[in-house]
């Protein structure tokens, strides 16, 4: 029998948060779909007990404690708050001042109503961030931007940021495309000096065209492992090693540099 999903339709003014309710409750209330599984004794004995451990938490106190410790400790982050600054220069000033507006109470702090319950915002905190390219802080209405009194200017990232940024994170891009091949049997690996050329020229892109921080990476990455990528498997054997020199690096990306449209940096 196949398994029907129920809309619900309420009167006119009815927020969605009480039609969610509604709709979650006459759910609730409809049979539940079993499903019959064959596995062995060790995997079923994790399926019980993930069961019945679930069955052991009150969702009712895991909702109030999550509410009270947002409500008291929480922090909120607003990125790219520049898009809905209003500057003479940009189209659209209404329509961006009222979604300040519209952000402008909950900053303050009032009531608002989630699906699991209204949460106050007076004691959370809210830290905010944008480029500021175009629009300036001053941009936004006098009441928002006293909302934000402090202000952190951040600077650029450097060559030796864009190292660090390719050798130090767990989830590096080296790291993400070694193991990305490793799936083909393939190794990868990067000598210290392609990592410092590589750097080296994300930071000269980005102080030649357009700063758009460690972004740049992406498509400076990208386009020196592309044949790479696109000759496994066919042309690549299993168990290859591949090793990324600094005159690798040179000779995939020096063009980027002399070359400068900007359709080649569209991310």
């Amino acid at each position: 029998m196949p398994l029907r999903i129920f809309g619900v339709m309420g009167p006119m003014g009815m927020d969605d948060n009480t039609m969610l309710n509604i709709q979650d409750m006459i759910e609730g209330m409809m049979p539940k779909r079993h499903k019959k599984r064959k596995m062995t004794i060790a995997d079923a004995r994790k399926v019980i007990l993930e069961e019945e451990s679930a069955k052991l938490i009150d969702m009712d106190e895991v909702k109030e404690l999550a509410i009270h410790r947002a409500e008291n400790t929480g922090i909120i982050f607003i990125d790219e708050i520049d898009k809905i600054a209003s500057s003479s220069n940009n189209s659209g000033e209404v329509s961006r001042q009222g979604v300040q507006r519209d952000l402008l109470p909950i900053v303050e702090g009032s009531a608002v109503n989630t699906k699991h319950g209204i949460v106050n915002t007076d004691h959370i905190l809210f830290i905010a961030a944008g480029a500021f390219h175009v629009a300036k802080p001053s941009d936004l209405i006098p009441e928002l931007q006293g909302r934000f009194p402090i202000r952190v200017e951040l600077e650029n990232l450097t060559e030796a940021d864009f190292y660090q940024i390719l050798k130090t994170p767990q989830n590096s891009l080296t790291k993400q495309y070694t193991a990305l091949l490793d799936t083909e049997a393939i190794g990868l690996t990067f000598q210290d000096e392609a990592l410092v050329k590589i750097a080296e020229i994300a930071f000269t892109l980005n102080q030649e065209i357009e700063n758009i921080g460690a972004r740049r990476l992406q498509t400076v990455m990208s386009t020196l492992l592309n044949d790479i990528l696109f000759d496994v498997p066919d042309f690549i054997q299993a168990d290859a090693q591949i090793e990324i020199t600094a005159d690798m690096v040179e000779s995939k990306l020096r063009a980027l540099v002399v070359n400068t449209d900007l359709s080649h940096y569209i991310l």
